[in-house]
């Protein structure tokens, strides 16, 4: 778009004297703006100019002021689109019937300092500025303006005074709506809060986490940043950069370099961009002059690339993938046939749209001269033929809520004529009845169907109920911006509005193949943690590997987790597995080696004990007394199936039988061969003449031994029992992926005592084999118990250290070894040799026999 050349307006004030209205036209440009005479008179202050003012030198009085001022082509849509809606609403014989709305329009120029200027215009004589004096026929109803927040408080605080409505199409701070500070001023947009939280919306859904701010240096830009601030805490991302842009009305170098230096430091991607609209020019220059770029713009409403650009020499690539907030709009019925068939001769020939015809169309007027070499204007130019960096015939968000504003406007009239005609009972109203502070009732209730079928309605604070658009700006290689809706922002509650973004329709900047991330520190992957360095900031972190045995299960960590007892971390360490649950069962390999000994030996325990009882009363069983031989026999047979107790998954009745009926079998074995070595004892001792033991042989010395022996350990394990049982529990292990189930002995105390009794027994046992070995071997066996004693021994010795330094089925099955290697010395080595004899040598197994071996 051609930015336009400057136009210089020479505006001079009027001394307060007595000032005649006889002489005002119906319809004529004034030197501040453009009038329609009608019933009632709706004012408007437009913003599209950017100027300048300053005050002559001269010392004529009084002053006049200089005005330089830059207009925005695309911007004279909003007057086109505020003429064409006073002209539907004359020409509707349903809304306003017999009655009439007026215009008077005025320029602001984007300049607070001449703002006031243009409300005393309006609420005073067509002709001379006098305030407190209005020789209008008509009364002036409500104001629409200004596009900017400031211009319209300043406005509101004169029109306040009046209590004339004031219905902004652009103006979005917060602070208006305050109604105890502003309680005439309405809009036709949402609060720019909506836009806040909508950005904090945006950094959440594309997962920004590292951003810059651009705020302008007043109240609506410190609320900005307070919300924005508040929200990026909440979404735990970060801002590298907060700048604050000056409100000033030119460059002022100094400050402009310092702000170029900065921005171009910034290694954060995204940038929110809060401003007035004059500000886009100067960051645009800004930009263009550090040679920065590579950024996405996300700003608000307030700044249009559209309408406050043109060609030369501002360059907008820089904005290229842009996100922005926008005024919610709709295509207005028949306005695009309204541009394309208006006639500016109609509309007389003043300044503004003189200026704007000039420029897009290259001609002159009379008396109205930009450039000799033009042709003259004939004011029948077709605007559809223009480009559309020039004018965009489709409707513009300000145009929509201009139109919208206007509506509003008639439509409350139409109610307050229906209520005046209800009072009165009739349906003539005096016109002087009619006063611009009634409208403020029914403005606040106001609720209509616009012409595009939205409703229209403001809520409790004057503004309207609306959403917002998401625009995503794409410059063309002709530098021109275009606009494309890639989403919306609807109303809810503070800080929980809905957001609907179409991220496939976003073109990004150039230096972007898809969604650009934003970060200080790339994510730390699962299976690490965050870790900030002292003095930066949360999101520059380092990533730490989790320690061993614990997890991250997301991105960004800040701690690691400790995986359940049941569970071990993965190699990636970003999730828990669950554990194997090691036990010895029958399916195990070891679990089948240990049961089918065990069977294998149980059957030969059977042999032989069947053996023993066919040969029950042959010499060499009924020797060293028959019915021990019998219980131990039978106590080896439990030995060998107490082992598959162990066998299989620990529960809590097999962890109680586990120890204690091994201890209390073996006690039983041991004390039995403890019994059988006295016996013999005794029984030699007793041959000698005069000894008196051999009243202790017989029966009742064996059964005592075994019984009083095996009492003892029964009382043990009992003890143990009722203090502190066994119980299953889960190991942890150190090998990875597996809990080892096994029987906790719950008092290693209680299980060491059961061992020690049983060893005491064996020691004894084989100490007295072990004087009794010379013996005749025709009478006893006490060398086989010598030996089997001393292998039972060996084995329960190296059990100790082999069961401590183990765990899990390991130990299980060491002392399942331990059980069936000092099971089988006892069978083997005492038994075996006489069942040879028995099967293999039955000539031997005869008294005659052992009586002729005791004599040897």
């Amino acid at each position: 778009m051609l930015f336009m050349k400057p136009l210089i307006i020479l505006m001079v004030s009027h001394r307060v004297s007595k000032v005649s209205c006889g002489n005002c036209d119906s319809k004529r440009f004034q030197y501040n703006g453009y009038s329609e005479d009608g019933d009632f008179i709706v004012g408007g202050i437009m913003s599209n100019f950017y100027g300048k003012i300053s005050q002559n030198n001269s010392f004529e009085q009084p002053p006049s002021y200089l005005f330089e001022a830059w207009a925005f082509p695309k911007s004279f849509q909003f007057i086109l689109a505020f003429l064409f809606t006073v002209m539907e609403i004359n020409r509707d014989p349903t809304l306003l019937p017999n009655f009439t709305l007026g215009i008077h329009l005025t320029q602001d120029f984007l300049l607070a300092k001449n703002i006031y200027l243009n409300s005393i215009i309006l609420t005073s004589s067509q002709h001379a500025v006098t305030p407190n004096y209005n020789c209008r026929k008509r009364p002036l109803m409500a104001v629409i303006g200004s596009l900017r927040s400031d211009l319209s408080i300043s406005t509101a605080n004169f029109l306040g005074i009046y209590k004339i409505p004031q219905i902004s199409y652009g103006s979005f701070d917060s602070i208006l709506s305050d109604k105890s500070q502003f309680p005439s001023f309405y809009r036709t947009v949402p609060s720019e809060l909506l836009q806040f939280y909508g950005m904090s919306h945006l950094l959440v859904h594309f997962g920004w986490k590292w951003v810059s701010t651009i705020v302008s240096d007043n109240d609506s830009g410190g609320e900005f940043l307070q919300i924005i601030i508040q929200e990026i805490s909440k979404s735990h991302s970060c801002i590298e950069l907060m700048l604050l842009w000056p409100v000033f009305q030119t460059f002022i170098p100094e400050s402009m370099n310092s702000l170029g230096r900065k921005l171009s430091t910034l290694t954060s991607k995204i940038v929110f961009v809060h401003g007035e609209t004059d500000h886009l020019i100067d960051l645009q220059v800004l930009l263009q002059e550090n040679q920065i770029s590579g950024k996405v713009w996300i700003t608000t409403t307030k700044w249009n690339f559209a309408s406050h650009f043109a060609k030369k020499p501002w360059n907008l690539t820089v904005f290229h993938g842009a996100l922005s907030f926008a005024v919610h709009k709709r295509e207005i019925p028949g306005f695009q046939h309204f541009l394309k068939t208006i006639n500016l001769n109609n509309y007389g020939t003043g300044l503004y749209l003189n200026h704007f015809w000039s420029q897009v169309f290259k001609c002159t007027w009379p008396n109205y001269t930009l450039d000799e070499t033009w042709n003259t204007c004939t004011g029948k130019e077709r605007l559809e033929e223009l480009t559309s960096d020039l004018f965009d015939m489709n409707t513009s968000s300000y145009s929509y809520s201009i139109s919208n504003a206007v509506y509003s406007i008639a439509h409350s009239l139409h109610e307050m004529f229906n209520l005046e005609s209800a009072k009165k009972k009739t349906t003539r109203v005096d016109l002087h009845d009619i006063h611009a502070w009634k409208l403020h009732s029914h403005l606040r209730k106001v609720r209509f169907n616009n012409s595009a079928g939205e409703e229209i309605s403001f809520d409790r604070n004057g503004d309207l109920y609306a959403g917002n658009d998401i625009l995503n700006w794409a410059i063309l290689p002709n530098n021109t911006p275009l606009p494309t809706q890639v989403g919306y922002l609807e109303p809810q509650t503070p800080g929980h509005q809905v957001i609907v973004i179409k991220d496939e329709a976003i073109v990004w900047n150039g230096r972007f193949n898809q969604t650009p991330t934003s970060v200080c520190s790339e994510s730390c992957h699962p299976g690490s943690r965050r870790m900030v360095p002292v003095g930066k900031l949360a999101c520059c972190f380092d990533c730490i590997q989790c320690m061993k045995g614990a997890i991250s299960s997301w991105k960004d960590m800040d701690y690691c987790e400790e995986c359940p007892e049941e569970q071990y971390p993965n190699d990636q360490q970003n999730k828990c597995i669950p554990k194997f649950i090691s036990f010895l069962s029958y399916e195990d390999p070891l679990g089948i080696i240990m049961a089918s000994s065990a069977g294998f030996l149980s059957i030969i325990t059977i042999v032989v004990l069947g053996i023993f009882i066919e040969h029950r009363n042959t010499p060499i069983v009924k020797a060293n007394n028959r019915d021990l031989t019998f219980l131990l026999l039978f106590s080896l047979l439990l030995c060998f199936l107490c082992a598959l107790i162990f066998i299989a998954k620990p529960r809590k009745i097999t962890c109680l039988l586990r120890q204690t009926s091994f201890g209390i079998i073996f006690t039983i074995a041991v004390s039995s061969l403890l019994a059988k070595t006295i016996t013999v004892i005794l029984a030699f001792l007793a041959r000698n003449p005069g000894n008196g033991l051999h009243k202790w042989i017989g029966k009742r010395l064996t059964k005592s031994v075994v019984i009083i022996c095996s009492l003892i350990q029964v009382g043990i394990c009992a003890v143990w029992l009722g203090t502190s049982p066994p119980f299953p529990y889960m190991e942890k292990t150190s090998e990875k992926g597996q809990i080892n189930f096994v029987c906790n002995e719950g008092s290693v105390l209680m299980f060491y005592t059961v061992l020690g009794y049983m060893g005491f027994l064996a020691m004894a046992s084989f100490i007295v084999a072990f004087l009794a070995r010379k013996l005749p071997d025709g009478f006893n066996e006490t060398k086989f118990i010598t030996f089997s004693m001393l292998v039972f021994c060996c084995v329960w010795l190296s059990f100790v250290p082999t069961y401590v330094s183990n765990n899990g089925k390991s130990m299980v099955v060491v002392e399942i070894f331990s059980i069936l290697a000092s099971s089988t010395a006892l069978l083997g080595l005492i038994f075996f040799p006489k069942c040879y004899i028995i099967v293999l040598r039955p000539e031997q197994n005869c008294k005659a026999n052992l009586l002729w071996n005791a004599h040897a």
